[in-house]
């Protein structure tokens, strides 16, 4: 009798030390997960609140490119998820917000001029280019893709997807399309412009020659391209834009500038 009592004693201790050693175990457990920190996300200005009203002929235009400025944002902190731990301490600036300020400057500039074509262009919004990292969860809000007094946007086609650049070389030259020798005669009124501007053209070359090589080993295989080629082209874009609004408002404007604003790495 005294031999049953003893086993069923050493049982109820077996199961209550087991018992506390699963809540114990489980305890370490959510601990060490609330110790995980989240990542970080972009906050970058909203740019449809400061816009004029839209004219009517410039509402699709304009709301694609307010989607596409939310699409860039999204890009962004997704890279901002997966990316942690690359890099040196200038990784965030050189690879994520340095090239998302230029794909912005970019399409801002292209909802600037959309705009101007239609009514007076409106100045100043290249400042809201410009993002920062928040904290983790926040963000700046979301750009509503409608234009102030728009209609309805038109029918969004998805971004296309970046092309994997595994065999993009780790340095190099920037090799770009020459632009000066693909214009039209250039109007005397315009000339100014297109000489900046086109001077401009041959300093974004000199910058990203210049980051190639400070930049030899940061990030993955798809850096150069991320991080150097893509911001190029969008300001190559922007440029080439300006020259030939430059152009067009006294003459006519030159069509199809626009397949030179791509760049590679020879």
């Amino acid at each position: 009798m005294s031999r049953s009592r003893e086993i069923s004693r050493r049982s109820k201790i077996a199961i209550t030390a087991g018992v506390a050693l699963a809540l114990f175990g489980t305890g370490i457990g959510v601990a060490a997960a609330g110790g995980e920190s989240a990542a970080p996300t972009v906050d970058c200005p909203v740019v449809g609140d400061k816009l004029p009203a839209v004219p009517a002929s410039a509402q699709a235009e304009v709301s694609r490119n307010l989607a596409l400025l939310n699409t860039q944002i999204e890009e962004a902190n997704r890279r901002l998820a997966t990316s942690q731990g690359e890099g040196g301490p200038n990784f965030v600036q050189n690879a994520i917000l340095g090239p998302l300020k230029d794909k912005r400057a970019a399409t801002i500039d292209r909802i600037s001029i959309a705009i101007g074509r239609q009514g007076t262009r409106p100045q100043g919004l290249e400042s809201l280019a410009t993002c920062t990292l928040g904290t983790a969860g926040g963000g700046g809000a979301a750009e509503d893709p409608e234009a102030p007094a728009g209609e309805p946007p038109a029918e969004q086609q998805p971004p296309a997807a970046e092309q994997p650049d595994d065999q993009a070389p780790a340095s190099g030259t920037i090799s770009c399309p020459d632009v000066a020798s693909q214009l039209p005669a250039v109007p005397a009124g315009a000339r100014a412009e297109v000489d900046r501007n086109l001077a401009l053209l041959d300093t974004q070359i000199a910058e990203a020659n210049a980051r190639l090589v400070s930049t030899v080993g940061q990030g993955g295989p798809n850096f150069v391209q991320n991080a150097i080629l893509g911001p190029l082209e969008d300001k190559r874009f922007a440029t080439i834009n300006r020259i030939a609004t430059a152009i067009g408002r006294i003459d006519a404007r030159p069509v199809g500038l626009d397949a030179l604003a791509p760049c590679t790495v020879s």
